[in-house]
């Protein structure tokens, strides 16, 4: 069948509903949870705290580490298997790029701030879901920041470009699908995260990435509303 419509009856450039909250994890120095459609994410921050071993400490600023956890049943599809695996290294690996260029680490030589991020449940977009929440939980923790990174998975389906497709988009079997996880400076549209599976045309990659860059925008009203709800910005005292 000609794919003429979404699974879940939204318009072509529609997100899922979209929520948002900093704060939520006690212990943490700053903490988020983000949740778009089905998937849901958690982010944690601990530091600026000595990095050891110390050969990998960098003398003029801190280092980021990201560490990417999906839960054994929390996927769509298969059962996740538990603890870490190649998937989850490079999610880790590209949510640290993404977050790194809005990050000022200056005021801390030979430290590492770790950005610790659960997922608990999932329906495609997790990797856009988390680095979401982590940029909320470093702006929670007070870490100097330029931009608060905004991420959502746009691509095709068909001859059809959608923003935010869920796990029964990404799993068409009658035509052509791609998947695009984008991350972006909303400040700018300074594009941190730009990763592709599947096949697209120049025109239709073009158009996904407009597509993206507005749902993004939305993404990013969601998560400043978070932060000044956490911080009563904007209440009448």
């Amino acid at each position: 069948m000609p794919f003429k419509k979404r699974p879940d009856g939204r318009s072509f450039e529609e997100l899922r509903k979209v929520e948002a909250k900093v704060g939520v994890i006690k212990n943490a120095k700053g903490s988020a949870w983000f949740k778009i459609g089905d998937t849901e994410a958690y982010a944690a921050v601990y530091g600026p705290r000595n990095l050891f071993p110390k050969f990998m400490q960098n003398p003029k600023k801190g280092i980021l580490r990201a560490h990417y956890n999906m839960l054994p049943f929390s996927g769509s599809g298969d059962r996740i298997r538990p603890g870490g695996n190649r998937r989850a290294k490079e999610i880790s690996f590209v949510t640290q790029k993404a977050l790194e260029p809005v990050l000022d680490l200056t005021k801390f030589p030979n430290a590492v701030v770790d950005v610790f991020i659960e997922l608990p449940q999932t329906d495609a977009g997790s990797r856009c879901a988390g680095i979401t929440a982590a940029a909320m939980a470093l702006a929670d923790a007070g870490i100097v920041m330029k931009d608060l990174i905004s991420s959502v998975a746009v691509g095709r389906v068909e001859d059809k470009v959608l923003a935010d497709l869920c796990y029964d988009e990404e799993a068409y079997e009658d035509g052509p699908v791609a998947d695009i996880p984008l991350a972006m400076l909303p400040s700018t549209e300074e594009i941190t995260l730009l990763q592709m599976d599947g096949e697209i045309d120049k025109d239709m990659l073009l158009k996904s990435l407009e597509v993206g860059k507005k749902a993004m925008h939305e993404i990013h009203k969601v998560q400043v509303q978070a932060l000044k709800e956490k911080f009563g910005v904007g209440k009448n005292e």
